[in-house]
């Protein structure tokens, strides 16, 4: 089980913990639609249910005992041009937290979890519309290393 992020100003007013199973996934839906407005419980429920079974993970960040202001899922799991990888997936902090750490104390707590795996590094997509995911990405050190094709069917 990864260890508790060492105490700063804002792991003291968050606290990150990883969730377990489809039901405390489920009661993040709210907090998922700022990221994906189209996304209706039902097809959330649908779509938890195929990746669970996947190694699918869920950390969050709540203020409070009970209240969620910043979640990511991510898979662990290997490709040949990363090696082992981590990968955060639907990345998100609530609107009325943003800049206030949230998201720093998520990737910070995925990283010591690739680095407990022995990851070969972190990857992840972020929506080409979204610069302000873009300007924290590069921040954190991230790159661009390739492009992410698309086609619906």
């Amino acid at each position: 089980m990864p260890q508790p992020l060492p105490p700063t100003d804002t792991a003291t007013a968050y606290t990150v913990q990883e969730l377990h199973g489809l039901e405390q996934m489920l009661a993040q839906h709210p907090l998922i639609l700022q990221l994906n407005p189209g996304m209706g419980l039902p097809r959330y429920k649908e779509l938890l249910q195929h990746m669970l079974p996947n190694g699918y993970r869920m950390v969050a960040a709540f203020n409070g005992a009970d209240h969620c202001v910043g979640l990511s899922g991510f898979w662990i799991s290997a490709k040949l041009y990363s090696g082992k990888y981590l990968e955060p997936d639907n990345f998100v902090v609530d609107a009325a937290h943003r800049s206030a750490g949230v998201g720093k104390l998520l990737s910070d707590w995925m990283l010591q979890e690739a680095q407990r795996h022995r990851c070969d590094t972190v990857m992840l997509d972020a929506y080409v519309t979204n610069a302000a995911a873009h300007r924290f990405y590069f921040r954190e050190g991230f790159h661009v290393k390739s492009f992410h094709f698309f086609k619906s069917l």
